[in-house]
């Protein structure tokens, strides 16, 4: 396995000093933020990161991720774009800013749970995903859906349902081990194997669930999920990698750990280090 990191997940640094940090802890690869983004200060995960490379002008830039990128040594693991599938001139760009950079594949996000009747929502965006894979062959790259909470495509089950019959050379599906947690947990080992080849990518991060008060009614527990470190979330890393390696995946894992409890330079340090000895027990007992 290769292991990179999300840049949603390093806010505070520039793109170069993001690229050079990680090259030098050990990391194979980096997939870059890529949206507009509202301004903040401090800056933050979803808005203000530093290391998020604009969509506005994208076509001017890639040059210059190119070159932070190539300079730092490290490879592109994918590009984590936020283009929706129904937005199909900007899917377009991404598609097409994938294939300049060699990054092989993009996320494509899909619509959120709340925006309309769900069999209406997926309904259309399989018509837009028909869409974005015959454009994805066109520009020799691969579309990503990414499993995530309180959208369409939060499970497996879904995803698959969603991608079914498309050309997996151009359309597939990224695991999340951290957003399973909130919504959409299946057994892993069996989602693996219920994907096939759409299985393309892999994203990790840990949440938990913490009580958050009682209603006022009946005194019932109320509960919220948070984003925690690698090693003390609800997710069983190991038996996730032990699964990933059961299927045979050896393809990129890529760390989005949007916990604070550590500062970003030990955090992103210490998930590699952890990654590593992780996947070296899995390993071991698989000799």
């Amino acid at each position: 396995m290769r292991y990179s990191v999300f840049t949603a997940s390093t806010p505070q640094w520039e793109p170069a000093e993001a690229a050079r940090v990680l090259a030098a802890q050990g990391w194979d690869g980096v997939e870059w933020r890529i949206t507009d983004q509202e301004p903040a200060d401090p800056p933050g995960f979803w808005a203000g990161n530093r290391a998020t490379w604009p969509l506005t002008g994208l076509e001017d830039l890639l040059p210059e991720i190119a070159r932070v990128t190539r300079e730092a040594g490290l490879e592109l693991s994918g590009l984590g774009g936020y283009a929706r599938c129904d937005d199909h001139a900007n899917v377009e760009r991404m598609l097409s800013a994938t294939a300049v950079l060699g990054a092989g594949q993009v996320r494509v996000t899909m619509p959120a749970l709340g925006t309309g009747d769900y069999r209406a929502l997926f309904a259309v965006a399989r018509r837009d995903l028909e869409w974005v894979a015959e454009r994805a062959a066109a520009h020799g790259v691969k579309a990503l859906v990414e499993l995530h909470h309180r959208t369409i495509t939060a499970s497996a089950s879904a995803a698959i349902r969603l991608v079914d019959g498309l050309d997996p050379d151009h359309v597939g599906v990224i695991h999340d081990l951290g957003n399973l947690v909130i919504e959409g947990q299946e057994d892993a080992l069996a989602a693996f194997q219920m994907l096939g080849p759409y299985l393309a990518h892999v994203h990790v991060k840990n949440v938990a669930w913490e009580a958050t008060g009682t209603d006022g009614f009946d005194g019932a527990t109320t509960w919220a999920e948070r984003w925690a470190p690698l090693r003390s979330g609800q997710a069983d890393v190991e038996a996730y990698l032990d699964a990933l390696a059961e299927h045979g995946y050896d393809g990129w894992v890529t760390l989005e750990d949007f916990s604070t409890e550590l500062p970003l330079e030990e955090r992103t340090r210490d998930n590699l280090a952890y990654l590593r000895a992780v996947h070296a027990r899995v390993a071991e007992r698989r000799a």
